[in-house]
């Protein structure tokens, strides 16, 4: 399987550049093929500027040459995978502006849907579970990400999963969190359903 794996964070020496190398690692040493798309380091723009603003009244549009190429990217992937850290009970502004611009109509939904059979959202939380589930945070960025965006633009296999505690500095409990990415990668083809 060719999985694109979307990396949001602006330094690279980061917990979630470390997730996302030992969740890529665990794709490969299963079999799949990865293309890691960093975000910040690529110079992608997130501001939604005229030109992508989806037009209601066509099927098709072309849009700007970045999210064109952007596109093209996704198209070339059976599947897909964003890491990124929890930031208010979100997803980073850089990769909104990317779902914004690049999951556009007549492309992600509308006339059509995307192809990708499955989607892992794995999201760093510097909070413990506790304080998630306190007041269904977790359940509102699961709908959101599971329903709003992944499902709405046809994918059927999709999944949250949130890494808690990511402040804790103790090396153990990086260590577990660097284990769990890889066994998400490793067992990407199972660990969605």
């Amino acid at each position: 399987m060719k999985v694109l794996t979307v990396v949001s964070h602006p330094r690279v020496d980061s917990l979630t550049f470390s997730v996302a190398a030992q969740f890529t690692q665990g794709l490969m040493d299963a079999g799949h093929e990865t293309e890691v798309l960093d975000l910040h380091r690529s110079g992608f723009n997130p501001v939604l500027w005229e030109s992508d603003e989806p037009d209601w009244t066509a099927d098709h549009k072309t849009y700007s040459p970045e999210v064109e190429k952007e596109m093209e990217r996704m198209k070339k992937h059976d599947a897909l995978a964003y890491i990124f850290p929890i930031w208010w009970y979100s997803m980073p502004a850089m990769l909104k502006g990317y779902i914004d611009r690049v999951w556009n109509y007549g492309f992600a939904y509308g006339s059509n849907k995307l192809h990708h059979k499955r989607i892992l959202w794995l999201g760093l939380a510097g909070a413990p579970l506790e304080h998630f589930e306190k007041r269904q945070y977790d359940k509102m960025i699961q709908h959101q990400l599971n329903i709003g965006i992944a499902s709405y633009a046809g994918i059927p296999d999709t999944k949250v999963e949130i890494m808690y505690d990511t402040l804790d500095s103790r090396p153990e409990i990086h260590e577990k969190l660097l284990k769990q990415a890889y066994h998400l990668g490793l067992h990407y083809d199972s660990n969605l359903k």
